[in-house]
């Protein structure tokens, strides 16, 4: 299928394009603010398809709305011509409001169906809230794009309203329900959604975002695994520069090795790992509830257990390379030794983040 994306180089279009191409759609016409208008109908002469993406959001001059919106939404549909070609337009939900951008996206929609009824062709109009992802512009595309770009160069952000509402949906949602209707192009036109939409506040995003760049500090990751949170996650850390991919994280050492705490999360626990030197051990303790998951990645590490109620003993030696976890059990006693000759160095993870206060790790000699 030969398909003509408008405002291919757009936040929208270019995160549009790459979907496209990963599913294997190669003839792709790129319309973008530089395409020459009168250039048009021989650009779009033999395309199947078109995603209409193009706008203005932020012009210098109001005037620019109907033009760039309404304006070149009947150049595209004249260059058209008569031909039924199915359309995806990505309109606003400011088009049910009154201002002037919102008049602009409303005209193009008329135009749009207008194009629809006259050649019989499918219209399918998606009235977006604000979209955010990665590639959308600071100042232009949202509050989550400008939010991202100031907080990730330690800028100060300007919040009026903590409380004022926010609609939201993700790009890579967005570009799954255009990219869905290539399924079956000739689908009856109408109004679309995308799902999911999410509900926020400006004061909520703010602290979400804060948050990711706190965690570099704090080593608390929020859980960032699912939903919104997921999804900004995502977005804020497109948003560093090439010089902030890396961030150093505290090594403890002392005679026996370094220990590093990696990453800390709410409700699951912490990731770090630890060296021994040949001969040292490391543990000597036992836990009434956390637990723990060792990852040998480089020696031997012999591991000892002792149950402190009945006594009873256990040994498994692992060897890095093995893919073996090994886990501290509750009520038993533990220790890890290197028994090779290099460095060990073990991957861990607590079931809990370490509290001094409350620690749950009782000293005691595996082997009394």
């Amino acid at each position: 299928m030969r398909i003509a994306i408008t405002g291919a180089n757009g936040f929208l279009g270019r995160n549009l394009r790459f979907h496209l191409m990963e599913q294997g759609h190669c003839d792709i016409i790129s319309v973008t603010r530089q395409t020459p208008v009168e250039e048009l109908p021989k650009l779009l002469a033999n395309a199947e398809f078109v995603f209409h993406l193009a706008g203005v959001n932020r012009p210098p001059d109001p005037s620019a709305f109907k033009v760039g919106n309404a304006g070149f939404t009947a150049a595209l549909c004249d260059a058209l011509g008569t031909k039924p070609i199915p359309i995806a337009f990505a309109s606003s939900t400011q088009a049910e409001l009154d201002n002037l951008y919102g008049a602009s996206k409303l005209l193009a929609e008329q135009v749009l169906e207008e194009y629809g009824r006259r050649n019989g062709a499918p219209v399918q109009i998606f009235r977006l809230p604000n979209v955010f992802g990665k590639w959308s512009r600071p100042n232009y595309n949202s509050a989550v794009a400008t939010f991202c770009h100031n907080i990730a160069r330690n800028q100060s952000i300007s919040i009026h309203d903590p409380a004022a509402p926010l609609r939201l949906v993700y790009v890579d949602d967005v570009v799954a329900a255009l990219s869905a209707l290539l399924l079956s192009p000739q689908a009856p036109g109408g109004f679309r959604e995308v799902k999911p939409e999410y509900q926020t506040t400006v004061g909520a995003l703010a602290a979400a975002i804060h948050s990711f760049e706190g965690s570099r500090k704090t080593l608390l990751v929020p859980p960032v695994g699912e939903g919104l949170l997921r999804a900004l996650h995502a977005t804020y850390l497109s948003f560093l520069s090439p010089a902030r991919f890396s961030y150093s994280v505290p090594i403890h050492a002392d005679p026996r090795g370094i220990f590093v705490e990696m990453l800390k999360t709410d409700d699951s626990g912490q990731f770090s790992y630890f060296t021994a030197h040949p001969g040292i051990t490391r543990g000597e303790h036992y836990h009434h509830t956390k637990t723990e998951k060792f990852l040998v990645i480089q020696g031997v590490a012999e591991f000892r257990f002792r149950n402190i109620d009945t006594g009873e003993l256990a040994d498994l030696c692992v060897k890095g390379g093995d893919g073996a976890v090994v886990e501290s059990i509750p009520g038993w006693a533990h220790s890890i030794t290197n028994a090779g000759d290099g460095e060990l160095i073990c991957m861990l993870w607590a079931s809990e983040i370490f509290d001094r206060e409350k620690p749950d790790t009782v000293a005691a000699k595996v082997r009394p």
